[in-house]
Formats: structure tokens, sequence, C-alpha cells
């Protein structure tokens, strides 16, 4: 299935906030920075990667189904997104 605008400006929006992250965290890294601190920030940039991938599958679902409701085939099965859902868990 192809990417489209559409379907990617809400997990498009949350991966540039968590390259924001990673990089503060890699500066936190090299100054040394206070372990804790550097650790929930790095948990912070996990977290954004995990929820962009979500919203990229459930925005692959809502276009499948509104394609099954055309009457169309959806471009991905149910199957399909499925695994690559349980490969983000």
């Amino acid at each position: 299935m192809k990417l489209r605008p559409e379907m990617t400006a809400d997990a498009l929006t949350r991966l540039k906030r968590a390259r924001g992250q990673l990089n503060a965290v890699i500066d936190m890294i090299e100054s040394g920075e206070d372990c804790r601190a550097t650790l929930t920030q790095l948990a912070a940039v996990s977290k954004a990667l995990d929820r962009a991938g979500y919203k990229l599958i459930a925005s692959g679902m809502r276009h499948c189904n509104a394609a099954r409701d055309r009457g169309e085939d959806p471009e991905m099965t149910e199957e399909e997104l499925e695994k690559l859902f349980l490969a983000l868990s």
C-alpha cells in the first residue's frame, strides 16, 4: 500500500517530534548528563516511534476498510495488516 499524505500526516508529525527528542538524547549522552534524565527521554522517543507506527497501521486499516465499503479490493489483506501490527508490538 502506498503511503498517502492524508494517511501519514499524524505519524509524520510524531516522527519529526521524535527526531528532535532523539537528537536531544544523543546530546545528553555526549555531554554526560544524568542517566535517569537521559533514559526518561530515550523512553519518550521509543514511545513516540511506537505511536507513529500504530498511527500508520490504523490509517492503513481505515483505508482498506473504506475500499471494502466501496466494493473494491483493498491494497492489503487484514492478515497483512495484522502481521505489520504485530511486528510493532
